[in-house]
């Protein structure tokens, strides 16, 4: 059975209750509180392996408390997955850039929920087996596969051409999967920070992309007002 510690900073006592009654048989430790400031005594000293993040919350709100956990060098891979109540884009592009992995909107499903848990705690698993050996830089996702080093993309047996942006998208896709990225976050993730890249360029680039993959183009799908994220489900 699972034993993964999760974090729920949540003030709503309600939402608190539906969720310790719905995580019960996944097996978790769930450790509740209701304020940021809670949240970081938590982290900085028991520890957690997963983070539900409120943005509504009293006192410091969901958006400095993220800020708090990101600048904390031993917090920075933590998986945190954003709530809002509204599901306004700007929260959820603020929360995006500010290094949340994924995020709900309010009222969510238990379900959904868990399954976004689930796939931050594959992800860190990944990456710490990864950090444990040599770098990776092969990844393959079904029929797709991509060799960073040899700079070689495949669907099935068929060779892919892809252009030097196409190929940069796709690996930062294929290397972070399920992450939702915003078209900014995107740009510094393959360009680095500052750099003269419109929105619309990364849609264009998208597109191509999307076409070279044929029916695997839909594993491409577009968060509408956000950005994209890559599907492995």
């Amino acid at each position: 059975m699972s034993t993964e510690k999760i974090l729920i900073i949540e003030d709503d006592p309600e939402i608190q209750e539906m969720l310790k009654f719905a995580f019960e048989r996944e097996g978790w430790k769930l450790i509740q509180v209701s304020t940021g400031e809670e949240g970081l005594k938590i982290l900085r000293g028991k520890g957690a392996d997963c983070i539900i993040l409120d943005i509504m919350l009293p006192g410091m709100d969901g958006l400095k408390t993220l800020k708090k956990i990101r600048e904390d060098k031993n917090l920075q891979t933590l998986p945190v997955i954003m709530c809002t109540a509204r599901g306004e884009e700007a929260d959820i592009v603020a929360g995006l850039e500010l290094g949340a992995d994924d995020y709900v909107v309010k009222p969510y499903s238990p379900r959904v929920l868990a399954a976004r848990i689930r796939a931050g705690l594959r992800r860190r698993e990944a990456a710490s087996v990864e950090g444990a050996s040599s770098q990776k830089t092969f990844f393959q996702r079904g029929k797709l596969s991509i060799d960073i080093e040899r700079h070689t993309v495949f669907l099935e047996e068929t060779p892919l051409d892809l252009f030097p942006t196409e190929f940069a998208i796709l690996t930062q896709f294929m290397s972070n999967p399920d992450i939702v990225f915003s078209r900014q976050k995107l740009i510094t993730a393959i360009r680095g920070n500052d750099y003269p890249v419109t929105d619309r360029s990364i849609d264009v680039q998208i597109m191509g992309l999307r076409k070279k993959l044929g029916d695997l183009g839909d594993m491409i799908e577009t968060i509408r007002g956000i950005g994209y994220r890559f599907k492995t489900e």
